[in-house]
C-alpha cells in the first residue's frame, strides 16, 4: 500500500513539474530559465515580482553653489557643469526666458517688470519649476544665485519634494570681507561682450604699469573700447550688498546643514577647485548609495 502511494506521489510531482514547464513556456520561458531565475533570486534572497529585486532610481544631482559676490561662483560652476552635465541655472537667465518664452509665469514676471516692481519669490520659484522640468535637467541641476534667503530655500524644497528629489550639496565658497572687496572694486568689464578684466588681477593690455585705472587706460582688448564698473562694484556698494548677505543669505547654511561643505576660495584657483571637486563628488557618491 505504501509503495502504491509512493508512486502516485512520484507521478503527481512529475505532473505539476511538466505543468509549470509548460506554463512558463507560455510566457516565453523555458523550464530551464524559469528554474534557474528563482533559483538566482533565492540566492540574493528575492523573488519575481518583490519590490527588492528592483534598482531605485538615482537621485538628481541638485548643486546651490553658495558664496558672497567676488567669491569665484562665475569662475568655478562651468567647471563643474562640465564635470556633470547639468546645466548652471541662474534666476536672472531663467527669468528672461520665461519672458521671452511668454510662458504663464513669464508674462507675469514681465508685467511687474514692466511696472518698476520687483517679482515676487512665488514667480521665481514658479519660473525655477518649469524650468526643472525641461529634459536637460534630467541628471541634475546647478543652482547659482538662488536661494538668496531662507524662505526662498524653503519654498524651493516644497518644489523639489513634488518631484521626490531635494538638494543634495551646497557648496559654499568662503572668502575674507577684505579679499572681496579689492576682488571686486577692481573689476572692470566690457559692456557689449561681458568680458571680465582686473586692475590688479587681469589688467587689460591697455593699462600699463604706474597708470590710474579710468575708461581712458582701461581698454578691451579685442575691440578697444572703453571698459566699465558697475554700480554696485564700489566700496560703499559692497559693503551694503555684504551686510545683505550676511543678513538674509547666510542663515541658508544652517537650513542646508547636512549637505553644506565650505570651501576655502583665498587660495589658489586649482585648489579651490579640488575642494569643489571632492565635494560633489562625496555627495553623488552618497545619494546614489542612499
Amino acid at each position: 500500500m505504501m509503495v502504491i502511494l509512493s508512486c502516485k506521489m512520484r507521478v503527481f510531482f512529475f505532473c505539476l513539474v511538466a505543468w509549470m514547464a509548460s506554463v512558463s513556456d507560455g510566457f516565453g520561458l523555458s523550464s530551464t530559465t524559469f528554474r534557474g531565475s528563482w533559483r538566482a533570486s533565492k540566492k540574493n534572497g528575492t523573488s519575481r515580482g518583490s519590490s527588492s529585486s528592483r534598482s531605485a532610481p538615482e537621485m538628481r544631482q541638485i548643486i546651490i553653489l553658495f558664496g558672497p559676490p567676488g567669491s569665484g561662483k562665475g569662475t568655478h560652476a562651468p567647471k563643474i557643469v562640465t564635470k556633470l552635465g547639468t546645466p548652471q541655472l541662474s534666476t536672472g537667465d531663467m527669468l528672461r526666458a520665461a519672458v521671452a518664452a511668454g510662458s504663464d509665469v513669464g508674462k507675469q514676471a514681465d508685467a511687474i517688470m514692466k511696472s518698476g516692481g520687483l517679482v515676487s519669490d512665488e514667480i521665481v520659484v514658479g519660473i525655477i519649476s518649469d524650468r526643472i522640468a525641461e529634459a536637460d535637467c534630467t541628471p541634475g541641476f546647478i543652482l547659482d544665485g538662488f536661494p538668496r534667503t531662507v524662505a526662498q530655500a524653503t519654498m524651493l524644497d516644497a518644489v523639489l519634494a513634488e518631484r521626490g528629489d531635494a538638494v543634495t550639496s551646497v557648496v559654499a565658497l568662503e572668502v575674507p570681507d577684505e579679499v572681496l572687496t579689492e576682488r571686486i572694486c577692481g573689476r572692470w568689464i566690457h559692456k557689449e561682450s561681458g568680458r571680465s578684466y582686473h586692475v590688479a588681477f587681469a589688467p587689460p593690455k591697455s593699462l600699463k604699469r604706474g597708470m590710474t585705472p579710468s575708461p581712458d587706460t582701461m581698454l578691451d582688448d579685442d575691440t578697444g573700447e572703453p571698459l566699465m564698473q558697475r554700480p554696485d562694484d564700489t566700496e560703499e556698494a559692497l559693503k551694503n550688498r555684504l551686510n545683505a548677505y550676511a543678513e538674509q543669505t547666510l542663515p541658508i547654511l544652517d537650513h542646508y546643514a547636512p549637505v553644506v561643505t565650505k570651501v576655502n576660495a583665498n587660495q589658489d584657483m586649482s585648489l579651490v577647485w579640488a575642494e569643489i571637486d571632492a565635494a560633489i563628488t562625496a555627495a553623488a557618491r552618497k545619494s546614489s548609495d542612499a
